[in-house]
């Protein structure tokens, strides 16, 4: 086992180094003259660089030839370059052109937001020319543009000559009480193109109004806007007709560019956090751009997101959830005829896995263009148990057909797919991502298809990983949802003979998602370093049947932490680990889970390192910006007009781990990030305090640019660099015991 510091830093640096793939974009066709075809795959991947402490941005093409329904050779064309300044970018539906939005600093320090078109693929199209540069900020007809990945997109017209956007709205100006000689504000061109002789007034003593946002990571997103940039004139239009009660998203062009589809969240009571919450109230709408008349396509019932339209323009398809108020939750797959205005279920929600292993759908978003060329059949990567799996969907049949089962990989991703040829990424917990390229076959075939590597990773010498399955003893089963199992994954380092080495057990966050089979750099680090990792996916993760999430709510702090205890008890009876030398690790929920685990079994973990972690339900309510989750997760309802009861307070603090601190021993690192708006940094404070008053060995790093993910690059080297020294100081002592 490494424990030099020195060589600590170094592993976390040969891990770090691989890049993850962020989109792929499938070029036009190009035909040869032996009839042969190729294209052009524009992708772009992240990468940590650790001596900037930033994620780059980097970009690499491949040319694929192919012939009917064959990839004949794949290479790479031209070198990786970086990306800079780019924000957002989008080709347009034919490839010729490329819409991009950079953010820049000017002189004065002030940031500055262009929007640029470009010619796309130069090779293809002779030409290399920058069409156009307009500086949004300066043309003051909205605020900030949104980048993040709920509402930011920039989506071609279908003629290509237009341009949607999603800012946030204008706000009026404010000055103090006290302030003399106001500027008027010129309001900008009427409807007619003209400027307008209106003016207004900068509003008084609103300078500290309180602006809600959309919670955690979505910090200064109130009222979003679509917007429209005219490419011809330069003009942009902010779309009225979009419900006054609602912010915009998700937008796609409805059929001939007659208006805007769109979903639309709910803002009352108010706006609940948003950011890994598929469940808010929302609807899918369309606005029509002749008369801003806005038509509710979806029920509003339920939750719903990801709108695609199909190439046929006759169907939008979109995930939709149930009735379940979990923030996360299996999908069913909904079809809108946009020609008989009629909406059909594909894919209903599965509460248990069907006879031929399938779970349901779980995707967070589908992929930009998941359509295949026939209209009819659709693509989608979601979690499967343990994996996430690559399957077809036939929209006339309900038919699911899994494109990867069996395969040696344990996480595949569509990036993007055209004229049936699709480009996907896929790893293994062992194994960084790479590229593959496959062509669809035909309806009622694609089980037959056959992949071909743009590049190809090599698996880490040394480690192996497998999926654990585990069935609750019976005094621990759930008498409503009876017969649930759950699964683990198990990363294995290469060890000397006779030597067991520690096991670092990890319950993920949430509680609703999942740990799938994929590339992920804490565990694959702390591996390397020489631990076995156990990755916990407890009864209520998602990716096994809407039945396993709905048995955990009420049963927070029972039900998930003896799963995880039960896991560690069976990896222990196998003899492979060393049982004297057992480490836990968690964040939020993971951490809820973990500071249970300390203090109902106390003595049996050696170090424990959380981020973020839950610890006190009652006190969590009134601090974090997702209150619904705390009182569904511990089985009440959610009723934002009114106050929780004593009763349910007396509950809340049952259910928490701090009830429990009293028998806790284990030493414990707290690692908190004073932005968080999902679980306010005093809950770390009050375990930090609680276990300092007992005694108990704690530490504690406050990070005070991050949130809740600590995903900032210089954050994460710290993070896993104290995590790594906690863990090998703890056994220090132990062996030295």
């Amino acid at each position: 086992m490494v424990t030099d510091s020195e060589e600590i830093a170094g592993i976390y640096r040969e891990i770090s180094k691989f890049p993850i793939p962020l989109k792929g974009f499938i070029g036009p066709q190009v035909t040869l003259k032996h009839r042969g075809q190729y294209c052009i795959i524009y992708t772009e991947w992240s990468q940590r660089d650790l001596e900037r402490a930033e994620r780059v941005k980097l970009c690499r093409e491949y040319i694929v030839f192919y012939d009917d329904n064959s990839i004949v050779h794949t290479s790479p064309s031209g070198k990786c370059t970086e990306l800079r300044d780019e924000l957002l970018n989008r080709d347009s539906p034919s490839g010729t052109l490329k819409a991009v939005l950079r953010g820049r600093t000017n002189k004065k320090g002030e940031e500055q937001q262009y929007l640029e078109i470009d010619c796309s693929y130069p090779q293809i199209w002779s030409k290399t020319s920058k069409e156009k540069s307009i500086n949004l900020t300066a043309l003051d007809k909205h605020g900030k543009v949104y980048e993040d990945d709920q509402f930011g997109r920039l989506v071609w017209s279908h003629s290509e000559t237009h341009i949607l956007y999603i800012a946030e709205k204008k706000r009026p100006k404010v000055e103090s009480f006290f302030q003399h000689n106001s500027e008027l504000d010129v309001n900008e061109e009427d409807g007619d193109g003209n400027r307008a002789e209106r003016c207004q007034k900068p509003v008084k003593g609103d300078e500290f109004v309180y602006w809600e946002d959309w919670g955690e990571g979505l910090v200064n997103k109130n009222t979003p806007v679509l917007c429209i940039l005219d490419i011809e004139s330069d003009k942009i239009s902010i779309l009225e007709g979009v419900p006054e009660h609602v912010s915009p998203g998700q937008a796609i062009w409805a059929p001939k560019d007659t208006g805007i589809i769109f979903v639309g969240w709910w803002h009352m009571p108010w706006r609940l956090g948003l950011k890994y919450c598929t469940n808010r109230k929302s609807a899918l709408y369309c606005v029509d751009l002749i008369g801003n008349e806005c038509q509710q396509i979806s029920s509003g019932i339920n939750s719903v997101h990801s709108p695609r339209l199909s190439p046929d323009q006759r169907h939008i398809i979109y995930l939709e959830g149930g009735n379940v108020r979990t923030h996360h939750q299996c999908y069913s797959l909904s079809l809108y005829n946009l020609d008989k205005k009629v909406t059909s279920t594909v894919v209903k929600i599965v509460d248990y896995p069907t006879v031929d292993g399938f779970t349901g759908i779980y995707s967070s978003t589908l992929a930009q263009n998941c359509w295949a060329t026939d209209s009819q059949r659709v693509v989608i990567d979601t979690a499967q148990g343990s994996r996430k799996d690559l399957i077809v969907v036939n929209s006339a049949t309900g038919i699911v057909t899994s494109l990867t089962t069996g395969s040696e990989a344990g996480s595949w991703t569509l990036l993007d797919i055209h004229q049936d040829l699709m480009v996907v990424s896929c790893s293994s917990p062992n194994c960084p991502p790479n590229l593959k390229v496959g062509v669809l076959p035909a309806a009622g075939q694609e089980q037959g298809i056959t992949w071909l590597a743009l590049d190809e990773a090599e698996p880490l010498p040394g480690i192996e990983w497998k999926i654990l399955a585990f069935t609750p003893p019976f005094e621990q089963e759930n008498p409503k949802f009876p017969d649930l199992p759950f699964e683990g994954i198990l990363l294995i380092p290469g060890q000397k003979k006779g030597v067991k080495p520690p096991l670092v057990v990890n319950p993920h966050g949430g509680p609703n998602s999942v740990f799938v089979a994929s590339w992920m750099l804490l565990p694959v680090a702390l591996c390397r370093l020489g631990y076995t990792v156990l990755l916990v996916n407890y009864r209520g993760s998602s990716g096994f049947g809407q039945a396993s999430i709905r048995s955990l709510p009420g049963n927070i702090g029972s039900q998930d932490v003896k799963d995880v205890q039960y896991a560690v008890d069976s990896v222990l009876k196998e003899g492979c680990v060393d049982s004297e030398k057992v480490l836990l690790i968690g964040g939020s929920h993971g951490g809820f889970i973990g500071c249970h685990l300390i203090g109902q079994y106390p003595g049996l973990y050696k170090a424990f390192a959380t981020r973020n972690p839950v610890i006190n339900l009652a006190s969590k309510l009134g601090t974090t910006d997702i209150p619904d989750h705390t009182m569904v997760q511990a089985g009440f309802d959610f009723a934002p007009n009114l106050l929780p009861t004593p009763s349910v307070l007396t509950a809340l603090l049952s259910k928490s781990p701090i009830t429990h601190v009293s028998r806790a021993r284990t030493p414990v690192l707290i690692m908190l990030g004073e932005k968080d708006k999902r679980v306010h940094p005093t809950q770390g404070l009050e375990l930090y305090h609680a276990l300092r008053a007992r005694d108990v060995p704690v530490r504690l790093l406050w990070y005070p640019d991050d949130n809740h993910s600590l995903s900032k690059v210089g954050t994460e080297a710290d993070v896993f660099m104290n995590v790594a020294l906690w863990f090998a100081f703890a056994l220090d002592i132990t062996t030295a015991a």
